[in-house]
C-alpha cells in the first residue's frame, strides 16, 4: 500500500498537457451592478488537493487566488440588488416571463462555451474526476433547460381567469425580493445553480457568494452573467463569509436565503437577520443517511448500491450513504463482497482514466477522518478492509469500520468522506430506533425482498425522511423529483418545479363578476395593458 500511495501523486511532467495549470490564476474581478470591478486588496490563495512530487518531497499546488472582499464591497453588491429589485418595481421583476426566459437562455449559451475551462477547474479545485466533472457541468446545463420548460408550463397554467362564487381572478406567481445564494463545495456548480437559476428566472435579484472551495470555476462565467442580465440583477462577491455574508444578513434587506451547507452555519446566519419572520429560507443541510440491509436482500445488488452510495466522490455528498446497518445473518458475506469492490476502486488524480478515488479538498479532513477511525477502534471496532485508512497528504484510502456501535462518534457524526461504518443488527427495531432518534432526516435506503417487511419499514420512516429508497442508494435525481429533508437536514423543497415555487409567492388580481368589471378586465387583457394580467400563452 505504501508503494500505491507513493504513486498517487504525480510529478509535474506526468500531468497531461490538456489538464495542466501552468500559471496560477490571480482573480481580482467581482461583479456588482453589471460592472466588473477590480479588487486591489488582499487575495485568498486557492490550494488544490493535488500535490506534485519533487524529488523525495511533495508540494501542494497553488492554482490561483480570489478577492478577500470586505463588508463594504458586500454591502455595495446588496445595494445594487436592492436597487435593481426596487420594491418589486424594477426592470427585472416587472419583465414578462418570456423576456426573463430570453435572458436565461442567453446566459446558457455563454455558459456552454466555457465547459472545458470549468471542468478543468472542478478537477483541480475539489479533486472531482474528469467524468464526474463533465457530468456536473452537463447536468447543470440540462437543469437550466428543464427549469425554463417548467417555468413555461407554470405560466401556461396561470394564463387563464377563474370564476368562483361570484368572483373572477387570475393567480400568478411573483418574485419574493432580494436573494442571497450560497452553494456547497462538493457540487459548487450544480447545487449552487439549482437555487441561483430559479431565483433569477422568477424575477428575484441575487447576491451570489461562491462556495469555499470551487471558487475559481465561477470566474469563467462572470462575464456571461454580466452580459446576460440587467445591471444589479446578479452580483457576485468573494471573501470570508463571517465578514461579507454576516454583514448582508444584519441589514435585514435579504428576503430569501438559499444556502447549502451545515445546519450550524445556516442557524448562525439566520439569527443575524433582524426580521426573521420576513426571511424565506431554502436550506440543504447535513445528513447521516442510513442503509438497511435485511437478511433476504440481494447482497450483490446491496453491495453495488452501497459502494456507489458511500464512496462516490469519496463520500463527499450530502446524499451519500453514511452508515450501513446489516443484519447479522448476512453481515459477513456483505463485508467480504463490499471489501472486494472497494479494492477495485482505482486511486489517482482526477484526470486519470477510470479513477474512483481522488484526494479530498478540505484542509484538515484527512486528520478528522483519522480521528473518527481511532475513536471507533477505541470503542471496539476494527478497520476490516485491506489498507483501510492509509493516507498521504490529502489522499485518504477508504476505511470500512466494523462493528460500529452507539459509543462511537461514527455512529452519529456525518463523516463526509471515505469512511464506511457498518452496524450489525438482529431486530428491525434497532434500525428504526436509529432513524427515529437521529437529528437528521434526509434519506434512507432499504435493501430486501420481503414486501411485508419492507412495507413496515416504509411506514416507520415516511414521517422521518424526505425520501425512502428501495433496493437503491440514496440520491438527489431525477431533478423532477422533490428533494428535501426533515429535522436538521433541510428547510424547503427543491426540484425543478418546486424550486420555482419556493422562490416565488402566489398573488392574484380579483374582482366581482359584474358586467362592468368584466369589461375592464377584458380591455386590460385585449390591449395588453398589464404584464401581470394576461392570457398570453407561451409555446
Amino acid at each position: 500500500m505504501s508503494q500505491l500511495l507513493a504513486n498517487v501523486f504525480p510529478e509535474e511532467s506526468a500531468i497531461p498537457d490538456a489538464f495542466r495549470i501552468t500559471e496560477a490564476i490571480e482573480q481580482r474581478e467581482y461583479l456588482v451592478n453589471g460592472e466588473m470591478k477590480t479588487w486591489t486588496g488582499n487575495l485568498n490563495p486557492v490550494l488544490s488537493p493535488v500535490f506534485t512530487k519533487e524529488g523525495g518531497t511533495y508540494k501542494q499546488k497553488v492554482i490561483g487566488s480570489t478577492p478577500l472582499l470586505t463588508s463594504k464591497e458586500a454591502l455595495e453588491a446588496l445595494d445594487a440588488a436592492v436597487k435593481a429589485y426596487d420594491l418589486g418595481q424594477g426592470l427585472w421583476p416587472t419583465l414578462s416571463v418570456t423576456e426573463r426566459i430570453e435572458h436565461v437562455e442567453k446566459f446558457l449559451v455563454a455558459m456552454r462555451a466555457q465547459r472545458a475551462t470549468v471542468v478543468k477547474l472542478l478537477m483541480w479545485e475539489i479533486g472531482k474526476s474528469l467524468k464526474d466533472s463533465e457530468k456536473e457541468f452537463d447536468r447543470t446545463c440540462d437543469y437550466i433547460v428543464d427549469t425554463i420548460k417548467a417555468y413555461k408550463d407554470l405560466d401556461r397554467n396561470s394564463a387563464k381567469l377563474i370564476e368562483e362564487q361570484g368572483f373572477m381572478a387570475q393567480i400568478r406567481r411573483v418574485p419574493l425580493g432580494v436573494s442571497l445564494c450560497m452553494g456547497p463545495y462538493n457540487y459548487p456548480l450544480n447545487e449552487t445553480f439549482t437555487t441561483l437559476i430559479p431565483a433569477l428566472i422568477m424575477g428575484n435579484t441575487v447576491v451570489f457568494k461562491p462556495a469555499k472551495f470551487g471558487v475559481l470555476l465561477i470566474r469563467p462565467l462572470i462575464e456571461a452573467f454580466r452580459d446576460s442580465f440587467p445591471p444589479g440583477v446578479i452580483n457576485i462577491i468573494y471573501g470570508k463569509g463571517r465578514e461579507t455574508v454576516g454583514a448582508l444578513m444584519e441589514t435585514g434587506k435579504i428576503d430569501v436565503f438559499a444556502f447549502i451547507g451545515t445546519n450550524k452555519g445556516a442557524n448562525d446566519l439566520k439569527r443575524l437577520h433582524p426580521k426573521p419572520h420576513r426571511l424565506k429560507a431554502i436550506l440543504g443541510l447535513d445528513a447521516k443517511n442510513p442503509a438497511i440491509v435485511l437478511p433476504d436482500a440481494d447482497i450483490d445488488n446491496a453491495v453495488t448500491e452501497c459502494i456507489t452510495g458511500s464512496l462516490s466522490f469519496n463520500g463527499q455528498r450530502c446524499t451519500a450513504l453514511k452508515i450501513i446497518f446489516v443484519h447479522k445473518a448476512v453481515v459477513d458475506s456483505f463485508i467480504e463482497k463490499f471489501n472486494t469492490q472497494v479494492k477495485k476502486l482505482k486511486p489517482g488524480m482526477p484526470w486519470d482514466s477510470g479513477v474512483g478515488l481522488t484526494p479530498v479538498p478540505e484542509p484538515g479532513k484527512v486528520e478528522y477522518l483519522q480521528e473518527l477511525v481511532a475513536d471507533a477502534k477505541k470503542h471496539g471496532a476494527n478497520v476490516v478492509n485491506e489498507n483501510g485508512g492509509e493516507s498521504l497528504n490529502s489522499f485518504f484510502y477508504p476505511a470500512v469500520v466494523y462493528p460500529v456501535n452507539k459509543e462511537m462518534r461514527l455512529y452519529y457524526e456525518e463523516q463526509f468522506g471515505p469512511v464506511v461504518p457498518i452496524v450489525p443488527f438482529d431486530e428491525d427495531e434497532e434500525a428504526i430506533e436509529y432513524v427515529l432518534n437521529s437529528n437528521f432526516g434526509q434519506q434512507v435506503s432499504i435493501f430486501g425482498t420481503d414486501s411485508r417487511r419492507i412495507a413496515r419499514l416504509i411506514d416507520a420512516f415516511v414521517n422521518q425522511m424526505g425520501r425512502i429508497n428501495i433496493n437503491a442508494q440514496s440520491q438527489r435525481g431525477p431533478d423532477t423529483f422533490p428533494f428535501n429533508g426533515r429535522k436538521d437536514s433541510a428547510e424547503g423543497t427543491l426540484s425543478i418545479a418546486d424550486a420555482l415555487r419556493v422562490f416565488s409567492i402566489r398573488t392574484l388580481v380579483s374582482t366581482k363578476s359584474t358586467d362592468e368589471n368584466k369589461h375592464i378586465i377584458s380591455n386590460i387583457i385585449r390591449n395588453r395593458e398589464s404584464a401581470f394580467l394576461s392570457t398570453d400563452y407561451i409555446f
